[in-house]
């Protein structure tokens, strides 16, 4: 190469989503989300909350800020959190590696220090009892002792790819006991629109379901009908 390339890329500037939208996915689930994205939205069932068993730690919600470290380095990570706002969630995609960790608990309390409100990453942490005592929601695929370098070349602010789903700053995001959704911000309105029917949906068939309710509507309709052939 004629030129070293850059350690590090960075978007610092990008629209981000409002006050409402962001409280509308804070009350939400991901089910009801991914639903208002007709089945889409999740980054996979690999991501899941390091702490399940403690409600504060398993739920968080915010505007996306992404980071791509590649595998087995957390130097773009680092700068996410240098230039993450309070409220951010930071979305760091290391290429679903697990052979190294890109966060310990004294980055995670660096982020807690900065009001983020937690870290999706779809590779490995580590120290995993300081991580607790931080307090901060994450959602990982794995837990491994071993360290990563530090060396780049990185991006910060960028579209990245993680579980198999584009995502990127100023998205919404809400992870809870199930795992992680993503609401493209150009979509924000639409989907969201839909949360309230679908929550009306849901209420009505759980009232259903504790009633008494043992087949889903419809079902009996269709086995009654000429659809349906029967074999024995």
């Amino acid at each position: 190469m004629i030129h070293e390339p850059p350690l590090l890329t960075v978007r610092r500037h990008f629209p981000r989503p409002t006050a409402a939208q962001l409280a509308a996915v804070a009350a939400a689930t991901t089910g009801w989300l991914v639903d208002a994205q007709n089945g889409r939205g999740s980054l996979g069932p690999r991501i899941k909350p390091l702490f399940p068993d403690d409600p504060k730690l398993s739920r968080c919600s915010g505007t996306v800020l992404t980071c791509w470290c590649g595998p087995d380095d957390n130097l773009a990570l680092t700068a996410a959190v240098a230039l993450a706002r309070p409220g951010d969630v930071i979305v760091a995609a290391a290429e679903g590696f697990e052979g190294s960790a890109v966060c310990g608990d004294l980055l995670a309390g660096m982020m807690r220090n900065k009001g983020i409100a937690g870290l999706v990453v779809d590779g490995a942490v580590r120290d995993i009892a300081g991580l607790r005592e931080v307090g901060l929601p994450i959602f990982a695929c794995a837990v491994n002792p071993a360290s990563c370098v530090r060396s780049g070349p990185g991006t910060v602010g960028l579209p990245v790819v993680v579980g198999g789903r584009a995502v990127a700053s100023g998205d919404l995001l809400l992870a809870d006991a199930d795992g992680v959704v993503t609401v493209p911000l150009a979509d924000a309105d639409a989907v969201l629109a839909r949360l309230a029917e679908i929550e009306a949906a849901e209420a009505g068939t759980l009232a259903k379901v504790r009633s008494g309710l043992e087949v889903p509507d419809g079902v009996e309709a269709l086995l009654a009908s000429d659809r349906v052939r029967w074999v024995d």
